[in-house]
């Protein structure tokens, strides 16, 4: 739907300019160029089946395939909307036509004035004035070349590695040196524009890569801005965003159009540890997309900065932030991934610019940051939830967790207790169970140990979970019954209960009055077509539990004590059981 946007669009955008020579135009989209005239028919016939108004022009020894002509500043503002979304080459740039020869397309030449709307104006002493115009002037020859860019400043050679790293083709210092690094980036700066890659700019060349990239650089909008309130200056993309308001710890410039980039400044008095809350908090909030699996490249957290970098199909987010001089300073950069490279530069020109001023930092006022986090109250920084949540149970002193395998595999990201990170490392078809294994050796505070002999018919039992979710701080205990050892069609290896659960309550640990864990609640399981009587709930068998457990690498502990107090009982479910998260 966005691509059709953007079409519509820019149809809008030429049907209303008209064709004329292109001596006469103003600005010009060139969007390809090919060495011979029959792959650049067939090229511009491929782009007009997208965009109106293509036309092409020969250019030297190319031809050149353009869009307009239009205004410069919608020359920009089509660049790059059209790059964003992949429908035009990443090299595109904005021509004069001051190079453009004779014109190859439309097919026969000069648009007619019929095709056009205009009226017709061309005569006999028309054609015959533009047959007697003057040839081009010759093309500057490899040695002139040289010679020219040896006149060059160092100023303006130093301009040339800028523009070329600017559009990604240089990675170099910007000293004026051109050796054998810049000699490659011309090369490929030219090939990618349709050029000979001599790995030398002639001076049409280099007038159109500085052109390029004054352009690109025009509708960002870059402005020094000094922030007095949160003591940070950066060059800002002020065409794109604009100032709304200051949320401690945040500066808040949200996009200026719908789909655009938001930026927020990040200022507030701290240290170190200031710095890894606030590294942690923004992992929970929706626009931070989880990290696929337990390992993080695209985010760290170092002793005075942390970098996260972290993109989903939907949303891409670039956050930096550094403590220093008790101070905690940076920026986050929301965009869409479809504006990757555009973004891209954009991050390295606040990046390279940042710096604290003065010894200002934003006050945090009545709004702490962990308060703020917890009420959803930051502007633009939705709390990021879990697609579902449900109850898991310690079963190995080094920590393994036994919980509910159903969806598990779907999950980008599986949590427990909110932070730490856990693998999903086996699962039972049978059972209904999930082995995870956490990223670290943890030390739980209690551990499940089963009950060898069958429970009979009747038994209270006592179900521990996080029935609601992350609102309450630790597990909850319901009570219930041990109804039947079989399913309702005599299923083995699974318990009936009855029991007030929740659906959060699933994958939690069921313990008899004795303490032995003799299930894991499974949910309401039975044929989906019927609906049953209230409070009839399932759990996977302890016997299912412990040989699956056994035949994963994990041994599992046997009951053998004696019977707990109530007060034991208790505080041994409510050790053992956690919260397990899916993230997307």
């Amino acid at each position: 739907m966005k691509v059709w946007a953007v079409l519509v669009s820019v149809f809008a955008l030429f049907a209303v300019q008209p064709v004329i020579a292109a001596a006469q135009s103003t600005s010009w989209l060139q969007v390809e160029a090919q060495p011979d005239l029959a792959t650049a028919q067939e090229r511009a016939r491929a782009f007009a089946t997208l965009f109106p108004n293509v036309q092409g022009f020969q250019t030297g020894a190319w031809y050149a395939v353009v869009l307009g002509p239009m205004t410069r500043e919608e020359a920009g503002a089509s660049l790059l909307s059209l790059r964003s979304e992949n429908l035009i080459p990443r090299d595109s740039f904005i021509a004069d036509g001051s190079d453009f020869d004779q014109q190859f397309w439309p097919v026969g030449g000069q648009v007619s004035a019929a095709e056009v709307g205009q009226e017709p104006a061309a005569t006999t002493e028309a054609v015959t004035e533009s047959a007697a115009e003057p040839a081009p002037v010759p093309e500057e020859t490899l040695a002139e070349a040289r010679e020219a860019e040896a006149a060059l400043s160092k100023d303006e050679r130093e301009a040339l590695q800028e523009a070329l790293a600017w559009f990604g083709f240089y990675k170099g210092g910007i000293d004026g040196a051109y050796g054998k690094g810049t000699r490659a980036s011309f090369a490929a700066w030219q090939q990618a524009n349709g050029f000979e890659p001599t790995g030398v700019l002639r001076t049409k060349e280099r007038a159109q890569l500085l052109t390029a990239e004054a352009d690109e650089k025009e509708v960002y909008g870059f402005d020094l801005v000094t922030e007095t309130e949160s003591g940070i200056e950066a060059s800002l993309p002020m065409a794109l965003v604009a100032f709304q308001n200051y949320e401690p710890p945040f500066v808040q410039f949200p996009p200026r159009e719908p789909g655009g980039p938001r930026l927020m400044l990040i200022s507030e008095p701290g240290d170190r540890a200031s710095l890894a809350g606030l590294y942690d908090l923004l992992q929970s909030m929706e626009t931070v997309p989880a990290p696929d699996g337990a390992a993080a490249p695209d985010r760290s957290l170092g002793n005075d900065s942390f970098t996260i970098n972290a993109s989903s199909a939907n949303v891409a987010t670039y956050a930096w932030a550094r403590a220093a001089n008790g101070q905690v300073k940076g920026f986050i950069l929301t965009w869409t991934p479809d504006n990757a490279a555009k973004m891209a530069r954009m991050v390295d020109v606040i990046q390279t610019s940042f710096r604290s001023v003065g010894d200002k930092a934003l006050d945090p006022g009545l709004i702490p940051l962990d308060e703020a986090a917890r009420q959803g109250l930051l502007t633009g920084l939705t709390p990021r939830k879990p697609v579902f949540t449900r109850s898991g149970f310690y079963v190995s002193g080094d920590g393994a967790i036994l919980t509910l395998a159903r969806g598990l595999d779907t999950c980008r990201q599986i949590t427990i207790d909110g932070d730490l990170d856990v693998s999903l490392s086996a699962s039972d078809p049978a059972s209904g169970a999930a082995l995870l294994t956490p990223a670290t050796t943890l030390s739980p505070p209690a551990v499940a140990a089963f009950g060898n002999a069958s429970v009979p018919r009747g038994t209270e039992i006592i179900i521990a979970g996080y029935a609601y979710g992350d609102k309450l701080p630790a597990p909850v205990l319901t009570f219930g019954r041990l109804d039947e050892l079989t399913g309702l069609t005599g299923e083995p290896g699974i318990n009936r209960l009855s029991a007030p659960v929740l659906d959060s309550d699933q994958g939690g640990p069921v313990l008899a009055s004795s303490g032995a864990v003799i299930g894991l609640l499974t949910g309401p399981g039975g044929d989906p077509a019927k609906k049953l009587p209230a409070g009839v709930v399932f759990s996977a068998d302890a016997a299912a539990l412990t040989s699956f457990l056994s035949a994963n690498g994990t041994p599992p502990q046997s009951f053998t004590g004696a019977d707990l107090s109530p007060d034991a009982l208790s505080k041994l479910a409510l050790g053992m059981t956690l919260r397990v998260d899916c993230w997307q």
